[in-house]
């Protein structure tokens, strides 16, 4: 590929005549798309994970820059009870996983807690329980509380997945107890915020509507409970056929992020700029990518582009998982469909993961990120001429500035020249952190410039700049505008995103694939050395100390 000279002052680009056009990207450091949250970070934990709270794992959250973990674990959390660490339906819970121990691997991580309280078999003195021990008995300070976990998944839209023991799975019932939980959970600690269980838009069962109703969930839901509530929930798993969409559907972000605002400005009245956004789960099992290279792209891409777009965390789906059936080869990598960020150790059909607590491509992905940002730093707007190219900025408050180059192109490089507005950077060669494919670390280098840069086919690339001077520093980014309306949020293929994760009866089941109208269902895997019986009839047990999952399907019907 020819060669690229970059002038080191005036950023000036040169290109034989045999080169392709480089990938023009802009980076305006004067415009603010807000401060990086303390809780931006996060990543999914669950009692049914025999090493959740292994010292190596820890090291390697920390490492990585996490800095929330969600607990007790997707669907699990509306069958466990935190008192007794006991499961409805006889599901597995792993010994010393229990709220303590959990807590004490937050600490070591440097995390704070996301709790999901029981809805589907609690009570909202069981949940007004567990924060009095947690905030006033232990100090502990658990700040965020969901209010149940996929809770639409509870038979009411035709397909369940989700345990919900009331006898009115209505999303009217839902919000009428959810301001039961939180009235009672803010009698124990007035400080504590409460979520509520929202549908993606456009992501099934959303628009759907049960015999009866006037409204679907979303909207039912907000009206009874907007303005009682903190903070809004939603999951989001993009249906990817291929990994070129996988890697195209962060571009969905800005407008669900609209299309929950737009809820929210409707329902929550005067306290509708309050109310925050997390995005309690995602990953990106419903592509071809789980633990291959592509799936690391897709996994800093998407961390920025929730935060950027105003979410208060995102938590990936999840520490340890294990294998659901034989892996196959993306891209030439092994992947090992594993939606764990580490390797739990497990085999199936003879085909095993590497050894326990390998990180994978995932692993990596999340840890760029402690290249770009930090708590506190400030977002700004960047853009690319070229979809296979991503770029976000970030910063800092000692002045410098780091830009986030992603190369989406599995086979070539590309040529990238950057020009700035609101900041110049130092002339010369600049740090460089990277991860590329096949690789088992961040590299560190110093190549390039701020003006162009070859990035690596498949790769993350970020440029730590240093101002050309004092008056660089003092230069304070602008708000972005708020947009005025929701975008469409189908990906490039036209598919809405769907995921799967362990249900309340220790059954690995999932929400409907969009690919299959018949509502085929992906799975999560589960440690366990025991058959789960109720409520599924679906094995799932060990091999060893490894988790190890068999996958269902479900043939109920429901609204597409």
């Amino acid at each position: 590929m020819a060669a690229l000279v970059a002038g080191a002052g005036a950023g000036v680009l040169a290109l034989n005549a045999n080169a392709a056009p480089a990938v023009a990207v802009t980076v305006n450091a004067g415009t603010s798309l807000g401060t990086v949250p303390s809780t931006g970070v996060g990543l999914n934990t669950a009692v049914y994970d025999p090493h959740m709270n292994d010292t190596t794992a820890s090291a390697l959250m920390k490492a990585a820059g996490v800095r929330q973990l969600r607990y007790p674990g997707g669907s699990y959390a509306d069958a466990y009870h935190w008192k007794t660490h006991t499961l409805d339906g006889g599901g597995w819970v792993a010994p010393g996983t229990d709220f303590d121990h959990f807590m004490a691997t937050a600490k070591r991580v440097g995390a704070q807690p996301i709790i999901t309280a029981n809805y589907g078999s609690g009570t909202p003195q069981e949940a007004a329980d567990w924060v009095k021990y947690a905030n006033v008995d232990k100090g502990y300070g658990v700040k965020y509380w969901e209010i149940g976990n996929e809770i639409s998944g509870n038979g009411y839209y035709g397909s369940k997945w989700e345990l919900d023991n009331h006898a009115d799975k209505s999303p009217r019932e839902y919000a009428k107890n959810l301001l039961a939980y939180a009235k009672a959970m803010k009698a124990v600690d007035p400080k504590v915020k409460i979520g509520a269980v929202l549908n993606t838009p456009g992501s099934w069962p959303d628009g759907a509507k049960a015999a009866g109703d006037t409204a679907d969930w979303n909207h039912t839901v907000l009206a009874i409970a907007g303005k009682s509530i903190d903070f809004a929930i939603i999951h989001w798993y993009p249906s990817a056929s291929s990994t070129a969409d996988l890697l195209h559907s962060p571009a969905q972000i800005a407008g669900l992020t609209s299309a929950v605002r737009s809820l929210l400005h409707t329902y929550a009245g005067a306290h509708a700029a309050s109310v925050e956004i997390a995005v309690t789960e995602t990953d990106s099992t419903q592509s071809p990518a789980n633990t291959s290279q592509a799936a690391a792209l897709f996994a800093s891409d998407t961390y920025m582009n929730w935060l950027e777009h105003g979410a208060v965390n995102v938590d990936w789906w999840d520490l340890h998982n294990g294998m659901g059936k034989a892996p196959t080869t993306v891209g030439g990598e092994t992947d090992y469909l594993d939606q764990g960020v580490l390797s739990s150790g497990s085999c199936v059909g003879g085909h095993c993961e590497p050894a326990r607590e390998t990180p994978f491509p995932t692993y990596w992905g999340i840890r760029s990120l402690t290249a770009l940002a930090r708590p506190g730093d400030t977002m700004v707007k960047a853009s690319s001429a070229k979809q296979s190219v991503a770029v976000h900025a970030v910063r800092s408050s000692d002045g410098g500035l780091k830009v986030m180059l992603i190369n989406k192109d599995s086979q070539n490089a590309a040529q990238v020249s950057l020009s700035y507005a609101g900041y110049t950077p130092a002339a010369g060669a600049v740090r460089t952190v990277s991860y590329t494919k096949g690789g088992t670390a961040l590299t560190t280098a110093t190549r390039g410039t701020a003006a162009a840069q070859t990035l690596p086919p498949y790769s993350i690339t970020t440029l730590q700049l240093k101002p050309s001077s004092a008056a660089s520093r003092a230069e304070a980014p602008s708000p972005a505008p708020t947009p005025a309306a929701a975008e469409p949020v189908a990906s490039a293929s036209g598919k809405i995103g769907t995921r799967a994760q362990a249900s309340a009866a220790g059954v690995p089941v999932g929400r409907p694939d969009r690919s299959d109208t018949a509502g085929g269902l992906a799975s999560t895997g589960m440690g366990s050395t025991v058959t789960y019986s109720a409520l599924g009839g679906l094995l799932a047990v060990a091999a060893g100390s490894a988790l190890v999952l068999r996958r269902r399907r479900s043939r109920g019907s429901h609204a597409r």
